[in-house]
């Protein structure tokens, strides 16, 4: 013990050390909210610590990432979501604007806000993780149809998404 808290497992540090931003970065995709990421990470990471043996002699990281997605889909169903209003489109900007680029990413966040717990999970496995459908359908731990079918309902309500659709439209312009 050290200033009354327990040693971390062996290997536990290193490894939160060197592979939490990654996870940070799914987690932060999946809520759309820094401080929510972070306590998404926070559980899941406190789930592992008690059971560091078992989780360290497999792969950590696969184990910690579906721990992540099926938390995140599962996680505090009790809590009341606020719902986010979202503001009138903003008027088209200039390319390689730092200002539009923020309200695109912000528009992003928003539309996939507006997609299911697995809808959203599913998206970010299978886009901005690179997921196969089989990977996906086995960390999330249902059928492989169900992310097929899930996959196209989220992309299809990206895609009628007014504000990403004024974000298509504008790249096809410039």
């Amino acid at each position: 013990m050290t200033d009354g808290h327990p040693a971390p497992p062996e290997g536990f540090a290193e490894f939160v050390a060197t592979r939490s931003p990654a996870l940070l970065r799914s987690a932060w995709l999946l809520t759309g909210d820094a401080g929510r990421a972070e306590d998404l990470l926070q559980t899941v990471l406190a789930a592992a610590w008690q059971r560091w043996s078992t989780v360290s002699a497999g792969h950590p990281e696969a184990y910690l990432r579906r721990a992540l997605f099926t938390t995140y889909v599962s996680w505090w169903r009790r809590r009341w979501r606020a719902e986010v209003p979202s503001a009138a489109p903003p008027e088209r900007a200039v390319p390689d604007d730092p200002a539009r680029e923020s309200a695109d990413r912000d528009a992003l966040r928003r539309a996939l806000a507006r997609l299911s717990r697995q809808q959203r999970a599913i998206v970010v496995l299978r886009y901005a993780e690179d997921l196969s459908v089989e990977r996906t359908a086995e960390v999330l731990g249902c059928s492989t149809n169900t992310v097929k079918v899930q996959s196209s309902r989220a992309l299809r309500s990206l895609r009628t998404d007014p504000n990403l659709d004024l974000f298509t439209q504008r790249k096809v312009v410039s």
